[in-house]
């Protein structure tokens, strides 16, 4: 009996030996290209994955919120009319400044207003010559500093 156990192990032994060297073979000897590739691919995508996350960083968040303004509910804008006698601006003058504060062009004021472009270009440039502006746009931040315009 000893020696059936003995000798089934021994034939055990020698045959799992041999599927080892065979699965050795096949995997290493037969695959081998293909093996190495996979593991150098694996390798890069591992150090890809990890320099792409240390590269990039954590991302910004923008947060937009929304701050409530004090109304003045029931005052319209009143422009300062001290500061309009000072300046001598006429209420035209103001009035076709508060067009151009709204961004339209000296043919739509003049449409607007059912009057002329040169009339328009005239009230322009007096209202600016009258603020010490030199360009539309320096008119209106300066009306708009100065209390005359909303």
């Amino acid at each position: 009996m000893k020696r059936h156990v003995f000798m089934l192990g021994l034939v055990g032994g020698i045959l799992v030996t041999v599927l080892q060297w065979s699965e050795y073979r096949f995997l290493v000897i037969d695959h081998s290209v293909e093996i190495y590739a996979a593991l150098v691919a694996a390798v890069f995508s591992g150090l890809g994955i990890w320099l792409g996350l240390r590269l990039t960083g954590k991302r910004q968040v923008t947060v937009v919120k929304e701050v409530p303004v004090a109304a003045t509910a029931g005052t319209a804008f009143a422009p300062d009319e001290r500061k309009r006698d000072d300046l001598r601006i006429t209420r035209r003058e103001l009035e076709i400044l508060g067009l151009v504060a709204e961004g339209l062009s000296n043919r739509e004021i003049a449409g607007r207003l059912f009057v002329s472009e040169n009339t328009v270009k005239t009230h322009c440039s007096r209202a600016f010559d009258k603020l010490g502006a030199r360009r539309r746009t320096e008119a209106v931040q300066l009306g708009k500093n100065l209390g005359l315009l909303p």
